[in-house]
């Protein structure tokens, strides 16, 4: 399984382990464009925690732990391969992080995974084959692509696999990993199970949180429900949605804790 695993090299000149040189620049890119990430991570503090909650292969750890020197990320990735990708790129290039092999949602236990090979940002807890292709073709078409250029890029593109994984609970993760300490940033990246992870957080650990970055899938009220849940935790919370995602359920939610004066 491990000779899936590839290399690519930023701008900076620094190699990533990844299983797809092309998701692994398009997700890099997000990283370094004038988004919710980077307002969050400008925000950060030396010490603090930044929790990030589907690491995938560790470029968001990578750009939090680069613009902030000193914070102390936890990363959490459940898929396998992907996981190993993220060791290795913490290991390579945030030594002083963690990365752990979990998946994270409202309560411990096991759960089967969907797990892509050909897109292993979207393995999901609620796989939906039909959203993932229209999101996909969706935001093809806002890119500017033709009918054939996306038919040949989506060809078996959501083609998936069955894995069991292990799950555990913000706070269960909290009480191992930081018992202590101000959480500058949770950022949640779960493939339509945002609602779950927000809802392992107990009561007592709400008051750590500074920031909360997410990606939401807007089905079934999620993002109302989502943003409900975080206001009533005390964060004012902002939607957008990029222009190249309009017309999907995909959303970004930036939540903060305003100052108190």
């Amino acid at each position: 399984m491990l000779t899936s695993l590839k290399r690519l090299t930023l701008a900076d000149g620094r190699s990533v382990t990844c299983t797809s040189p092309a998701e692994a620049r398009m997700l890099w890119d997000e990283m370094s464009t004038q988004g919710y990430y980077r307002r969050a991570a400008a925000q950060l503090h030396p010490d603090d925690i930044v929790l990030d909650i589907g690491a995938n292969i560790g470029l968001s750890a990578i750009a939090f732990a680069d613009t902030c020197p000193g914070v102390r990320v936890i990363a959490v990735e459940p898929a396998p391969l992907t996981f190993e990708c993220l060791r290795r790129n913490m290991v390579a290039h945030v030594p002083d992080g963690i990365a752990l092999e979990i998946g994270v949602g409202a309560a411990k236990g096991t759960a089967q995974f969907t797990w892509y090979p050909r897109a292993s940002a979207n393995y999901s807890l609620y796989a939906d084959r039909q959203c993932e292709n229209q999101s996909t073709t969706i935001f093809l078409q806002n890119c500017g692509l033709d009918q054939k250029a996306i038919a040949l890029v989506t060809n078996d593109l959501q083609d998936g696999e069955q894995i069991d994984v292990e799950v555990t609970t913000v706070s269960a993760l909290l009480a191992d990993q930081a018992p202590a300490g101000e959480i500058g940033l949770v950022k949640i990246d779960v493939e339509r199970a945002e609602l779950d992870v927000v809802r392992g957080i107990a009561e007592s650990d709400w008051a750590r949180m500074r920031t909360v970055v997410a990606e939401v899938h807007d089905c079934g009220d999620r993002l109302a429900q989502f943003c409900a849940l975080l206001r009533s935790q005390g964060l004012a919370t902002e939607v957008r949605q990029d222009a190249f995602l309009r017309g999907t359920e995909l959303y970004e939610v930036f939540a903060f804790r305003p100052p108190i004066w």
